[in-house]
């Protein structure tokens, strides 16, 4: 057995989408500026146990969203209740085990703290093998109750909104493991910011409406709408922030075929200040990201979710569209009337802005560390099994360990 460290909280991740990390960054933020005695230490658990499987395993998953969205919608519907084909889908996601218990060999943290379904997945059978039994909080960074999320073994659950608590309460959790704080996004999106500021420093039109067009950290666009015909259908002349993520490809595509637009196009890649370019904004047009939206509702900035995935996208689309503080778009033609009508459409505009600020939860970060830290409090002595051969023989868990991860296939 090896003992924890009592004032650690090993916040564990992965960027198979970016709104994992960033919840996990918003988290290590309110730890720092709530408990100081605390040391959050935030890991890629995912780049970081498979190095070399990492980068074909996340191209492969981002060029599948384009090419092959229906497939993925298919395998979310079909895996999103619980059931023996879900079962079997998620083991294969399981060859983490020996890692898991490596880092916390390395780390030894007194909570674990999970923004991403896969890693909640290895910690929870970690605990059913009997190989730890230091508390794990999973923070569901949408507003789903996908199978993917739900784990035995979990100590507590941090969900979006109370939307989200009902339907874990749907799936028998019990109601003192769920915390409604809302999705955790960091400080700087929760200050007013004064506009002019900011159009300054980026070289903007104080006059023109603005609208921010998002595709995530990987720039993925839904169909169709990113061309010049079709922004020139726009009957106002606008200013459009378009940021293209890490897609080098698309913002030297769009550099090119928009220079003779009547808009002002400004193109960004990959920024760490979207907080700026939210606050200089009318509308947003994005992809119903939990996190992502969450900063949309904190900036109260009234939002234009277009074409959403099939899965979890399609289920954050609904939760706001209900909440009346987002528009679904489904297609070019629609898009277009939907900016030019909100532009044009000022109490609307005002409507939505109030409605977003009627469920926002800007101090979701700092409730959520709270619900984790008296997770913490009550946990008295966690302890788990050192990650190595002769430690793990001694247990009979440990060798149904040792026998699950052969065949899954884990090294070392």
């Amino acid at each position: 057995m090896s003992k924890v460290t009592k004032n650690k909280i090993l916040i564990l991740s992965g960027t198979f989408g970016q709104g994992h990390l960033q919840a996990a960054k918003a988290l290590e933020e309110a730890v720092q500026l709530c408990f100081p005695n605390v040391q959050p230490v935030v890991f890629d658990f995912i780049a970081w146990a498979h190095p070399h499987m990492y980068p074909i395993s996340n191209y492969l998953y981002i060029k599948g969203l384009k090419v092959f969205p229906q497939l993925y919608g298919f395998f979310y519907q079909k895996t999103h209740p619980k059931s023996v084909f879900s079962t079997r889908i998620q083991s294969l996601f399981f060859v983490g085990l020996r890692k898991m218990l490596q880092l916390l060999e390395k780390e030894k943290p007194a909570v674990v703290v999970s923004t991403h379904p896969f890693v909640s997945g290895i910690l929870s059978k970690l605990k059913e093998y009997g190989l730890t039994n230091i508390p794990f909080v999973t923070v569901i960074t949408d507003h789903t109750d996908h199978s993917c999320w739900i784990h035995p073994f979990t100590d507590l659950y941090i969900v979006g909104s109370n939307e989200g608590k009902k339907r874990l309460l749907r799936r028998n959790i019990p109601e003192e493991k769920i915390a409604s704080t809302g999705i955790p996004i960091q400080t700087k999106f929760l200050y007013p910011y004064k506009r002019d500021e900011f159009i300054v420093k980026h070289g903007l039109d104080a006059e023109l409406p603005t609208v921010l067009i998002m595709g995530g950290g990987d720039g993925l666009f839904g169909k169709g709408f990113l061309n010049l015909p079709t922004l020139e259908s726009i009957p106002e002349t606008l200013q459009l922030i378009i940021l293209c993520g890490r897609n080098q490809k698309l913002k030297q595509k769009l550099e090119l075929e928009l220079k003779q637009s009547k808009h002002q196009i400004h193109l960004f890649s990959y920024v760490e200040y979207v907080h700026e370019l939210m606050a200089v904004s009318d509308i947003i047009i994005t992809k119903p990201g939990g996190v992502t939206t969450s900063e949309a509702l904190a900036m109260e900035l009234p939002m234009i979710l277009y074409h959403p995935l099939p899965g979890q996208e399609q289920e954050n689309a609904r939760y706001l569209t209900k909440s009346g503080a987002a528009i679904l778009s489904e297609n070019p033609d629609d898009l277009i009337y939907q900016i030019s009508n909100l532009i044009k459409n000022k109490p609307l505009l005002l409507k939505m802005k109030k409605n977003s600020e009627r469920i926002q939860k800007k101090a979701a970060a700092f409730d959520a560390v709270l619900a984790i830290y008296q997770l913490m409090a009550m946990t008295s002595h966690p302890t788990y099994i050192v990650a190595n051969g002769l430690q793990l023989k001694k247990r009979k868990s440990a060798r149904f360990f040792k026998k699950r991860t052969s065949i899954l296939h884990i090294n070392g």
